[in-house]
Formats: structure tokens, C-alpha cells, sequence
């Protein structure tokens, strides 16, 4: 994990949240090629849904009136148990420590406070006083602006059940002991899809999800052996879940949870109808009936999904040779931020002439780079940590064959292609 934090410091992936000043504990910025890993992903999952025809899109407000919080029981239940080392002064999650040991973190014994329970929303003011008549809390989850839109959706959309709601969108969490990086942070992005269905058809609907989001990650280039189902068993289910199970990713640090899949019940629906007062009821003209609709949730992390990203395509090949080696991120083409780089081999002035041309053509289709600074060994090795998966380069042949050098990340190996033909070659690589 260490080797993999440097490699995004380095490379323009991830940087530490206001690190000028010291940093902010928890809170991480994503760079240049980051952010475009983190929007490809994105966009892929956004495709992969909206472009069903029983799935529409939404963005909901972070900020909600606050009962919706209290309908949903995250205001009276939505807490950790907390304790602190009274001698490091260290605090911890009080169910992921054995209190009846010493502290972890100093090795002092019996020093524990009592426990005592943490709620995890941030609290904030809407408006100009600051009394408990204006406070508002950042959504802690993205799934209850979809609960509360429900109607609207489905009026204006004109939707039959089944059909589900997606969104994208930041939640915030005040978490006890967050870290690892970027899998456990106090803000956070959610990709989540809310299927509904009718009573009893939940079974059925999330059978059929399971299989579709395990799907997904694979076809992101995730090693199937570096993830597994981690199904919740009947004393861990949510209160308000008749059956869930996780993704797991094999992280550096262990198996940890990567996207929830949970058959939710009629709870939500059931608990904005009592607390807003407006009938909720799905209503069924074919067979002349009313309920409640039950709901199927696909909950991806998309921070700790681009986490399992970057640490699956991460590489460190031929270790030790000082000729060899090299750092590569071998990412799926399609969420890969770079897709080509141009590169002269040298700078002079008929080889940049042709280089910027091709870049020009290239750039138009493909997320691209002009790479001209360094050797031409040490530009592929700098496109291998940016996990680039094909370089082009543009040398004196070129002037006399009108053609091109490219080289695979994956394979090293180079093809000479007439530069005519680059934009037919790839496109059949970029085929996603």
C-alpha cells in the first residue's frame, strides 16, 4: 500500500487534502490523471445502468430537510461505539478492539474510558441564526434522496414496476478511525441504484442483481480471484434487510467491502410515508392493487472501488533488475486516463511538426498526451506508471515511410503502423 500511495503522489493520482498546511486527516484530492480514472469510472457504472430501460438517473440535494434523517433512524440510531486510551489519548471503534487487552496503540492496561456511543453526521446551519431550528446534517448516505423522490420518479416518468433509480453522489460520514488510504474517509462518493419491486418478487430480482454487478467489476479488469461474496449472516443483517450480501476486494490490508447488494424491504418507504404523511403507495392499475414497493440496493463505494482499481492494476515487474524493472498500472483501456501518448523522438522541429499533427487527429477521439521531455525509455516508463496502454512514437522513418511506432503497455512489444491507419487501429483497441 505504501508503494502504491507514493506511486499517485508522484504521478498526479491522489494527493493529500491540504497538505500545504499539514494535511487534513482522512480527506484526500484526486489529481489530474485521478480524477479522469475516477470520472471514467463513474461513467462507465452510469452507462452500465441508465442505459437499461428499467433504470432512470437522478442527483439529489447533499442537503435534506432534516426528518428525512429522522425517518430513515439515522439520527437515533446512525452511531458507533466510541472509546479513548486514557493515557495516548488514542480513540477507537469499541467493537474492533478487545477492551479486555491492552491498548493497541501504547500497550497500557484497564486504560479505557467508558464506552460511548458517536453519531456519525456532520451537523451543520441553514440560514442566518444558529439555533436547533436551522440545523441541517450532510447526507450520510445518497440512497434517501432517492426514498424520498420515489413518487415523483415514477409520476413523471411513468414507470412500472420493476424499475430502479440510480444516482452518483458525495456523502459524509464522521467516522471514529478512518483510513488505509482512501477506502475509509470522512467524504466519500456513492454510486447506488434503488431497484423497486413487488412484495415477494425480491428474492428473484436480487439473484439477478448479484450476478449483473459482479459482472460489472470483472469486466473492469478486476481479478476474479481478488474478489469474493462476504454474504451477511442472520445476526448481522441491517435491521431493516431480509437478506444482503457484499463484494469483497483483497486489499493490501485484507478483504474489505467493495459494493453491498441488500434487499431492503418496504422499510424506507414505509418509514417516509409515517413521517411525512404522503401515501407512497405504488399503485398497480393492471391488477388493480396497492403496496408498498420492497427495494433491491446495489451500493458501490466509488472511492473505495477506484481504491480496488488502482491497487488490482498495480504492477512491479522484473524486481530488483536495474535494466528491467518497471512500475505499471495496467488498467482496462476504458478506464485508463490516458489512452495514447504522442511522442517525437526528438524535438526537432520536422518531427514536431508531424508529432502535433497526429496529436491533433488522436485527441480528438482519444484522452491523450504530448510526452517530448526525456529519454525515449524514460517516457515509457513514465506512461507505464500512468498506466497508458499505447505509446506512439514519431522518428525519422517516419519522414520517409509515413509511419509509426506503437508500443503496448502491456506487452512492451511495438508494431510500425502507417500513420494513416492509427485512428482504425485504435479503434479496434478501443473497443468498450
Amino acid at each position: 500500500m505504501s508503494d502504491l500511495v507514493a506511486l499517485c503522489k508522484q504521478r498526479g493520482f491522489v494527493f493529500q487534502s491540504s497538505e500545504i498546511y499539514g494535511g487534513l486527516n482522512s480527506c484526500w484530492d484526486m489529481g489530474p490523471y485521478g480524477v479522469e480514472l475516477k470520472n471514467n469510472l463513474k461513467a462507465r457504472w452510469w452507462k452500465s445502468m441508465t442505459l437499461r430501460q428499467d433504470v432512470v438517473g437522478i442527483d439529489a440535494s447533499i442537503l435534506m430537510h432534516p426528518t428525512v434523517w429522522k425517518a430513515s433512524g439515522h439520527v437515533d440510531g446512525f452511531s458507533d461505539p466510541m472509546v479513548d486510551c486514557k493515557v495516548c489519548k488514542e480513540r477507537f471503534r469499541a467493537d474492533n478492539i478487545d477492551m479486555t487487552k491492552p491498548c493497541p496503540k501504547c500497550g497500557s492496561k484497564e486504560s479505557y474510558t467508558d464506552v460511548r456511543q458517536f453519531n456519525l453526521m456532520f451537523k451543520t446551519q441553514m440560514g442566518a441564526m444558529e439555533d436547533t431550528s436551522s440545523m441541517v446534517y450532510l447526507r450520510p448516505e445518497t440512497a434517501q434522496g432517492i426514498f424520498v423522490n420515489f413518487l415523483n420518479v415514477q409520476t413523471t416518468m411513468r414507470k412500472k414496476l420493476p424499475f430502479g433509480i440510480a444516482q452518483i453522489g458525495k456523502a459524509f460520514r464522521n467516522e471514529i478511525t478512518p483510513g488505509n488510504f482512501i477506502f475509509r474517509t470522512r467524504e466519500f462518493e456513492q454510486m447506488e441504484m434503488q431497484y423497486f419491486v413487488k412484495p415477494g418478487t425480491q428474492k428473484e430480482s436480487m439473484e439477478q442483481w448479484k450476478e449483473t454487478r459482479w459482472k460489472w467489476h470483472v469486466e473492469n479488469g478486476l481479478r476474479a480471484e481478488k474478489i469474493k461474496w462476504a454474504p451477511h449472516g442472520p445476526d448481522s443483517l441491517a435491521h431493516y434487510a431480509d437478506a444482503a450480501t457484499d463484494i469483497e476486494y483483497e486489499f493490501p490490508m485484507g478483504w474489505g467491502e467493495m459494493e453491498g447488494i441488500h434487499s431492503r424491504t418496504d422499510f424506507d418507504l414505509k418509514q417516509h410515508q409515517e413521517f411525512s404523511g404522503k401515501n407512497m403507495n405504488y399503485v398497480d392499475q393492471v391488477n388493480n392493487e396497492k403496496y408498498l414497493p420492497y427495494v433491491i440496493e446495489t451500493s458501490v463505494g466509488a472511492d473505495r472501488c477506484l481504491l480496488a482499481i488502482l491497487c488490482d492494476a498495480y504492477r512491479l515487474e522484473n524486481a530488483g533488475d536495474p535494466d528491467k524493472e518497471r512500475s505499471v498500472m495496467k488498467f482496462h483501456p476504458a478506464l485508463a486516463p490516458i489512452k495514447t501518448a504522442i511522442m517525437p523522438l526528438s524535438k526537432k522541429s520536422e518531427l514536431e511538426e508531424v508529432s502535433n499533427k497526429l496529436f491533433e487527429d488522436v485527441s480528438a477521439n482519444y484522452k491523450s498526451e504530448y510526452d517530448v521531455a526525456g529519454s525515449i525509455g524514460k517516457r515509457y516508463r513514465r506512461q507505464d506508471e500512468i498506466g497508458t496502454p499505447y505509446c506512439i512514437t514519431v522518428d525519422f522513418d517516419t519522414l520517409n515511410d509515413h509511419a509509426v511506432t506503437i508500443r503496448s503497455r502491456d506487452t512492451m512489444t511495438q508494431e510500425r503502423i502507417g500513420i494513416a491507419n492509427v485512428q482504425n487501429y485504435l479503434k479496434d483497441k478501443f473497443k468498450f
